[in-house]
This record gives C-alpha cells, structure tokens and sequence, in this order.
C-alpha cells in the first residue's frame, strides 16, 4: 500500500461491521433487495420489445452491480476483496456491465479511523513496546484488509511504515465467502447452472493467504535478498520487534508515483531504464524464481529518482505473492515459444498441459488462439509487430500501442470463449501481473526492444531441467 494515490482527506469509516451475524445481515438484506428487483424487471421485460429488452438488462446489471459494489466497499474486509477478485474472473461470465462497475472496486479504499485500529495495534505489540514509537493517526494507505501508517522510531528518527490489518477480517473469511456466493446467485449476475465454486475456493485461499501477514513478512524479506545486489530495486527491511501476525511494520521508502509529472518528463533513456527493469523484474520472477508479486496496482511500486540518473523502483506490498510449480512455468513457456514460431501445435499441447482448453479441441478454435498468442506477444516479436510501434532502433513503442484492445477484438471476433475454458487461478493472477507491467510501461512511454531479455528467461527454464 503506498500513499502516492491516496487522499488522506476522505471520509472515515468509524466502525466495522465485525461480527459474523451483522456481516451476514448486510449482505442478506442486500440479496433480498436484488431478489425484489430482479422479480421486477422480469416482470417488466414481459411487456417489452426486443430492442428495449436489451438495453433494459444492461442498466439492471450495471445498477445490480454497483448496488453490491457499494455494500462490498462498506463493509471492508475479505468481502470487498472478494469482489475485487471476482472482477478478475468476471469478465469470463459476468455481463459486460457489471464487470466495469465490479471494476472500480480495485480502485483505493475508504480508510477506518484511528480509533478502530490502535486496540488491534495495541493487542498485536503491546503498550510498551508501541511507546518507542510515534505514529501518525492519519492512514498514507487504505486496502480492504488493512491500511498503512506513518511512524517514527523515537530512539534514531527511523522512519517506519505499519500497516494494520483490520480487527475481525480473517475470523470472518469462511462466513463471508460462503454468504457472498449465495449474494452472487440471487443476483442473477451469472449464467445459468454457472458453478462459482472453484473460483470462490480461489478466493478464499488468496484471502487467508494475504491475511498472513507473518508470511508477507517472509515474502518481503525473500525478495529484499533475492534483489540485494541490484541496484535497480529498492525492497523495504521489515523491523519484527514491530511486526506481529496482524502488523507489519518495515522502513519507509521514499519515491513518487510511475504516473508522477517528475517521471514522464524523464529523458527517453531514464525511463527506458526504469521500463526495463519493470519487465526484466516480471521475467525474473516467472520463468527464473517461479515467485510472483501477482498484484500490479501502481500503488505497489514507486519510483526513487537520483540526479545521477541511476533511478530506482521501490517494490512494496508482498501480500499477494503466488509461487508457481515448475511444470506450469515450462507448459505456459510452451504456449510462448509456440506463439513465437506461429507453431499452432506446440500452442496447443502448452494451452491444454495448464487447463486452458480442453483435448480435441477446434482446429479453427486451436489456430486463431495461436494467432491471438503471436498479437499477445509482439512487444517481444519487433519482426512481426506493427511498424508505427517500432522507433527507429527497431524498439517496441509501449506507449503508442493498443495492443490490449486489439487483443480483446480478436477474442470477441473468434469467439474464442465457445472453445476455451475460465482459466485457471494461476493464469488468472499471472494475467493481471502482466497486464500490470504492459500499463507501466505505456504509462512511462518506453521504447524497449525485448528479446534478449525474454530469450534469458526461456534459457533458464531449459537449465532447470
């Protein structure tokens, strides 16, 4: 969590709703709502025409959605990250509508007051040892889990961070996930026979996972040492005599936002680099370490300038960090190699080894996935990219490509959903990775040319085995 896109003059949340049977009541008052209405539009579609139908059930899912996106938010805790993570599979089988509105729960967080986080701050560390420490009452951070506080050691001056997980969300997990499944059905929001249970037994693991502030804490430190030696990254040092299993107190680490005016007025090269050490830092990840930091909010990452131009990235927030079995690692390289080489067949052997489709599939289906895996990668194929996105060096122009939209008009035209199934949750959480990394670098207009990089990473796939 980072302060850089947080207005610390919003409105506070007083008080939780906590207890099981006052989140239960919430969110059953919420579906008997939905039952109501959706009673009403069915009724009301009885006596209207084709046309106006359509764009009837348009406005009833967008308002469903926004209906429960607003309850989600308000209650905090594992239920608005539940949403969150539903707005990444929705757009498998949720109305286009009600995945935008979903959408906007991914954005900040309305913060809690002071008064309801310092008893779990107190409970977690102790009055004495919280007496070394000056903290500002005013959140830098709010999350749907917890949120962040300025502090200051009192002995040295040391500037710290801690983040605060609120009272009651990891109690409230199993009960929450299993009132918001029934929510979801009588919204009527899903398609028919649509079984969500995979994808909310997702939910629930990523939710006790990011609960687990004492692995975090492990996580922060594994990629503090793993990019000790690298001068490109900056990781924060957890301090454990302030951490407990619901704090995580580390140092702060200055630095402004990528979207930051200081950073697009940055040369060409300068943010080149930093473009650069986003990508190379995802590759690293993947194919070499097989551990994925799988969020890319902007919050997550800060970018440290020096007036000699080695410019940093400052990493934060390790919460969702995802470790990867290797033989996904090496079938999901598969499906890269193949949509290098325009080899359909190799594509498919990689897309049904992870889950994607199933056996036998469509040769039409299996060949125009290729031809949407080739578009996919051409930030990594300059040969066959669109010449108006290469500068004069051959580089790729992230910021003057559309490559996500052309993408997802490719998809919609091959109806490619018919023939290929909801992903599976690693390529769910490795997707939103790399669209994040993608957005960083049209955000910071860099122009890169990626194949060395990318055939690095391959190359130690082929090592490990």
């Amino acid at each position: 969590m980072s302060e850089d896109e947080f207005d610390a003059a919003k409105p506070t949340i007083a008080r939780l709703k906590t207890r099981p049977l006052e989140r239960n009541l919430a969110l059953a008052k919420l579906g008997m709502g939905a039952g109501a209405k959706i009673a009403l539009h069915s009724l009301s579609n009885i006596f209207r025409g084709e046309i106006s139908r359509t764009e009837a059930d348009r406005r009833f899912y967008a308002q469903q959605a926004q209906v429960l996106a607003d309850e989600l938010g308000q209650l905090k805790g594992s239920v608005m990250k539940a949403g969150q993570m539903l707005s990444l599979y929705a757009q498998y089988f949720l109305p286009e509508e009600a995945v935008q509105v979903l959408a906007t729960l991914q954005d900040s967080s309305m913060p809690v007051a002071w008064t309801v986080v310092a008893p779990q701050l107190e409970q977690a560390l102790g009055a004495k040892v919280l007496r070394e420490l000056d903290i500002d009452h005013t959140p830098i951070a709010a999350a749907s889990l917890g949120q962040a506080h300025r502090a200051r050691r009192r002995k040295d001056g040391l500037e710290l961070v801690v983040k605060i997980q609120y009272p009651g969300v990891a109690s409230a997990i199993d009960s929450d996930i299993k009132t918001l499944s029934r929510l979801i059905a009588a919204s009527r929001l899903t398609p028919k026979n649509f079984d969500l249970t995979p994808i909310f037994a997702e939910v629930r693991e990523m939710l006790l996972r990011e609960c687990d502030y004492v692995q975090e804490r492990a996580w922060t430190e594994e990629f503090g040492r793993r990019l000790a030696d690298d001068h490109r990254y900056a990781v924060p040092r957890v301090l454990s005599e302030y951490s407990a299993a619901t704090v995580l107190t580390t140092t702060y680490e200055s630095g402004c936002s990528v979207q930051d005016v200081q950073v697009r007025e940055l040369p060409q090269a300068r943010r080149d680099a930093l473009g650069l050490a986003f990508a190379e830092l995802f590759l690293r990840e993947f194919f070499e370490w097989r551990l994925v930091q799988t969020d890319p909010h902007f919050g997550n990452y800060r970018v440290r300038l020096d007036a000699d131009g080695r410019d940093r990235l400052v990493l934060l927030d390790f919460g969702a960090t995802r470790v990867y079995e290797p033989a996904f690692v090496r079938d999901y390289a598969l499906i890269l190699r193949g949509a290098l080489h325009r080899d359909a067949p190799m594509v498919g052997v990689g897309a049904t080894a992870i889950g994607l489709a199933g056996e036998n599939f469509p040769p039409a289906a299996l060949q125009a996935f290729t031809d949407m895996c080739a578009r996919i990668v051409e930030p990594f194929d300059p040969e066959h990219a669109p010449k108006e996105l290469l500068n004069a060096s051959g580089a790729y122009r992230f910021g003057a490509s559309n490559l996500p939209m052309r993408v997802s008009q490719m998809a919609a035209k091959n109806a490619l959903s018919l023939s290929f199934r909801v992903p599976p949750r690693e390529i769910v959480f490795l997707h939103r990775r790399l669209a994040g990394v993608f957005i960083a670098l049209a955000t910071l207009g860099a122009e890169l040319d990626l194949r060395k990089p990318l055939a690095r990473a391959l190359s130690a796939i082929a090592m490990q085995h």
